[in-house]
C-alpha cells in the first residue's frame, strides 16, 4: 500500500499547473440528490470497516457511497436544495441537519430533529432547502440516531464562498492562495460490525472505543495519495497541503465525530480567523478578523468548524534557506526596498526570502551520507530548491526540493492505525520553492 502511495504522490507533484490555485475537492451547484447507503472503508493496515455514507451524482467517480459525504461548494445568497433518499441496510431511517442555516424540509416522515427518509420510494424522499447567507466552513450530518449514524459515517462538509472566491469571508484580510480541508473523524470497528449484522439492540455507544482516525476519510499514509484513486473507491478525498514561501494557506478544520482532536501544525504559528462560519471580528464585516488568535494547535471540538490562515517564509530561522556561496550555492540577491518589513522585493531571486537571514550559513555540519538515515521526503540537501545526491532507491517524493512538516493530531494514540504507528490522523505539509506547480483541485463554481 505504501509503495502505491509513493507513486501516487509523484503524480500529484508533477502533473499540475504552475499558475493553478489549490481548491478543496467537492461538487458545486444549487441542487443535489443524496442517497444514503453502505460500503466498506479501507484502512492502511489492510483492514476493511463497514460504514454508511452519502452519494450524490458527480461527487465520486466510483458511483458509490463515500466517507465523508460529498463536500458541497456553495455560493453566498444562492438558494440550494438537497434531496435525501435512504438506502440504508435493514430499512434504517435517516435525515440531515445543517447547522448554521435556516432550513425548510418537505416530504418523508417527521423526525426528532429533521424530516426523515425511511426508504427508496418517491414518498420517502426528503427535500431540504436553504439559502446560505454567510460565507464560511460548515458541517452537515445525520439528525437521526446521531450518536450511531455519525459514527457510521453520515457526515460531510459545506463550504460557502463569498463574492470574491479567493477570500474565506467578505474581507480582504481573509485572502488565501490555497485552501485545504481537515475533516477529522474516527471509527470504533466493534460498533460497525454489529450494525453490519443488524444487531442494533447490542450496540452500546457508551462503550465506544475508536482505534482508527481519519483526515477527510483516510488514515495516513493513504491521505497523501492523490484524490479519487481507484483503490479507495469509498474514500475520494486526500489531504496534502502544499505552498511556496510567502503564500497563505486557508486551513478549514471540522470536528466530525464525538471526540476532541488537537490538530497540531508544525512549521509556524497559524491565525484562527473564524469559528462555525463566523469571522472573529469585533464589528463584522468591516473590521476583518481583528480578533484572530495565534496558535500552533487547534482543538477540534465535535461539530465545530475552525478557519485558520497559515504562512511560512523561513523568518528568523537563523540561516539562509536558499544557501550561500560558501555552501556551493549560486549567489543570489536579497534587495529589500522596505527594510522595515524584512522581506525581499521583486528584484530578489527569491521574493519572499527573509532578508535578515540572507547569506547566513546552515548552523550545523551535515554528516556524511553513510551516517544519515534517508527518508522519502529528503531531497539530499538542506537548501530549498536544491536536489542533492541520494543512495539508489531513496527519495522520490520531493522532486522540487521542498521542506516537509508533519501536521497531525497531538493525541498520541490518534497517530496509529489500530495501534500501528505511524498512521491515523496525520499528513505532511510541504513548503516548496517559488514557482513550484501546485495542484489546482476543484475549480471555483
Amino acid at each position: 500500500m505504501f509503495a502505491v502511495t509513493l507513486s501516487a504522490m509523484l503524480v500529484v507533484l508533477t502533473g499540475s499547473n504552475v499558475f493553478a490555485r489549490a481548491w478543496i475537492d467537492g461538487i458545486s451547484g444549487t441542487s443535489f440528490a443524496f442517497t444514503a447507503g453502505a460500503g466498506e472503508v479501507s484502512t492502511p493496515d489492510g483492514n476493511s470497516i463497514h460504514f454508511w455514507g452519502y452519494h450524490a451524482p458527480g461527487s465520486n467517480p466510483a458511483g458509490v457511497p463515500q466517507y465523508p459525504g460529498p463536500t458541497l461548494i456553495l455560493q453566498e445568497d444562492v438558494p440550494v436544495t438537497i434531496t435525501l433518499t435512504s438506502a440504508l441496510p435493514f430499512g434504517q431511517c435517516t435525515s440531515i441537519v445543517f447547522p448554521g442555516h435556516i432550513v425548510t424540509a418537505t416530504g418523508g416522515r417527521p423526525g426528532v430533529l429533521a424530516r426523515e427518509s425511511c426508504g427508496t420510494s418517491a414518498a420517502e424522499t426528503v427535500e431540504y432547502t436553504f439559502t446560505p447567507t454567510e460565507p464560511g466552513t460548515y458541517t452537515y450530518y445525520s439528525g437521526t440516531q446521531m450518536e450511531l449514524q455519525v459514527e457510521m459515517g453520515l457526515v460531510g462538509t459545506i463550504i460557502v464562498r463569498p463574492g470574491v472566491p479567493e477570500q474565506a469571508y467578505n474581507h480582504a484580510d481573509t485572502y488565501f492562495d490555497h485552501e485545504y480541508l481537515f475533516m477529522l473523524t474516527s471509527m470504533a470497528p466493534a460498533i460497525h460490525q454489529l450494525a453490519n449484522m443488524g444487531k442494533f439492540d447490542q450496540i452500546d455507544m457508551s462503550t465506544r472505543w475508536p482505534v482508527y482516525w481519519f483526515i477527510n476519510g483516510r488514515g495516513a499514509p493513504d491521505d497523501l495519495a492523490e484524490p479519487f484513486v481507484g483503490y479507495l473507491p469509498h474514500q475520494p478525498y486526500n489531504c496534502t497541503p502544499r505552498m511556496t514561501p510567502g503564500q497563505r494557506i486557508l486551513v478549514r478544520i471540522i470536528g466530525g465525530d464525538q471526540d476532541q482532536h488537537p490538530l497540531h501544525l508544525h512549521g509556524n504559528h497559524f491565525y484562527e480567523i473564524a469559528r462555525d462560519g463566523r469571522m472573529l471580528a469585533s464589528n463584522p464585516p468591516t473590521s476583518g478578523p481583528d480578533l484572530k488568535r495565534g496558535h500552533v494547535t487547534a482543538l477540534s471540538v465535535p461539530g465545530q468548524t475552525v478557519d485558520a490562515i497559515f504562512e511560512w517564509t523561513g523568518e528568523n530561522l537563523g540561516w539562509d534557506i536558499y544557501g550561500t556561496p560558501a555552501d556551493n550555492r549560486p549567489a543570489h540577491n536579497c534587495i529589500d526596498v522596505a527594510p522595515a518589513d524584512g522581506y525581499a522585493d521583486a528584484d530578489s531571486d527569491y521574493p519572499m526570502e527573509w532578508c535578515g537571514d540572507h547569506n547566513k550559513p546552515l548552523p550545523v555540519a551535515l554528516p556524511e551520507n553513510q551516517d544519515l538515515a534517508f527518508g522519502g521526503w529528503w531531497s539530499g540537501s538542506p537548501f530549498m530548491g536544491d536536489l542533492g545526491d541520494l543512495p539508489p532507491g531513496e527519495g522520490g517524493l520531493n522532486p522540487f526540493g521542498g521542506f516537509f512538516f508533519m501536521w497531525h493530531s497531538h493525541a498520541e494514540k490518534e497517530l496509529t492505525n489500530f495501534d500501528i504507528f505511524p498512521g491515523g490522523m496525520m499528513s505532511m505539509m510541504v513548503v516548496e520553492p517559488p514557482g513550484t506547480p501546485i495542484d489546482s483541485g476543484t475549480a471555483i463554481p
